[in-house]
């Protein structure tokens, strides 16, 4: 019911429409990503802006300053912390299967260490980025206005790879979530190839094309029942544990567990804080140093044992 200009409504009507705008809102412009090409909002105007820029994987480097500049001036205009976050995290190669940015400079580590400040980092696209917006400029997708109609941009990349499957992505909405798990590129292609061939392939015949995820920063997955419930049903629980391996010390009768690969977005750091702990807490027995290897070549965390420790009693 309308009073001239002042539109009258119950406060019950009112509440419950502005509730569904608003999760729609969430659930379509920011939280879950597009199973198309697999990008949330920010992710996609990032790439977009670098592609705009001409900052392909065959260019020169450039600011990442200028690149946030660009997007929040043109796309996102919200704060340069969420556009720069964005940024540096699709250049990390622990934080994505398939790292879409290629960064110089500091761009954080595994230990939590964060990235230098966006004036210090270089980046461009990445040569698999190159693929996700092949053909942009060929009307292959529909556009629609940015925030201020003054520029058109896409709704979704052309996409040419899978990125949802292979990057994997999580985010939780107003009453819905998602966490995909990243997968092996040619696994994951394998598995296309043999859908178009035989659109009757059942999940069985899929999971051994795709045997499970395939982690950025390695580990063991245990147990393969969780892994069959998320591709039969969409819902499922993926346990990760370590990779390491027993190393007889020089002085006898002494070992030291080394870990190589730790499972995904385990913080190294923080792990090694956590084991001090329960080691001053008398709650884990037989370790008597712990120390950081990790160098360019590769992670290595040591734990050295006490003489007569048990090497698999303390690692299990």
């Amino acid at each position: 019911m309308e009073r001239g200009n002042v539109r009258v409504a119950s406060i019950e009507t009112e509440m419950r429409q502005s509730y569904l705008d608003y999760a729609m809102s969430v659930i379509v412009q920011r939280a879950l990503p597009d199973a198309r090409d697999g990008f949330k909002p920010v992710h996609r105007r990032v790439l977009y802006a670098m592609h705009q820029m001409g900052m392909r994987s065959n260019t020169r480097y450039r600011k990442s300053a200028g690149i946030v500049g660009e997007v929040i001036k043109n796309w996102h205009p919200h704060s340069d912390t969420a556009a720069y976050d964005t940024l540096v995290r699709m250049a990390q190669s622990f934080s994505l299967r398939y790292p879409l940015v290629d960064g110089q400079g500091n761009f954080g580590s595994v230990d939590g260490d964060k990235a230098a400040a966006m004036r210090y980092t270089e980046a461009k696209m990445a040569a698999i980025a190159d693929e996700l917006l092949a053909d942009i400029d060929k009307e292959t997708v529909d556009e629609y206005p940015n925030y201020d109609a003054s520029m058109m941009q896409p709704t979704v990349l052309p996409a040419r790879l899978p990125n949802l499957l292979i990057n994997g992505s999580s985010g939780i909405a107003v009453g819905m979530a998602t966490n995909i798990p990243p997968h092996n590129l040619n696994e994951i292609c394998d598995a296309i190839v043999t859908l178009l061939d035989d659109p009757d392939t059942t999940v069985e015949q899929l999971i051994e094309i795709v045997p499970g995820p395939d982690f950025p920063t390695g580990g063991t997955i245990v147990g393969r029942e969780g892994i069959q419930a998320a591709y039969a049903t969409g819902r499922g629980r993926v346990v990760i544990r370590a990779k390491a391996f027993v190393e007889e010390q020089d002085r006898g009768n002494r070992y030291q567990i080394v870990v190589t690969e730790l499972p995904y977005q385990v913080n190294k750091a923080l792990l090694l804080e956590r084991i001090a702990e329960q080691v001053r807490d008398g709650k884990l027995d037989g370790i008597s140093n712990l120390r950081d290897e990790s160098d360019r070549s590769g992670m290595r965390m040591v734990i050295e044992l006490k003489r007569d420790a048990q090497p698999r009693k303390v690692l299990f």
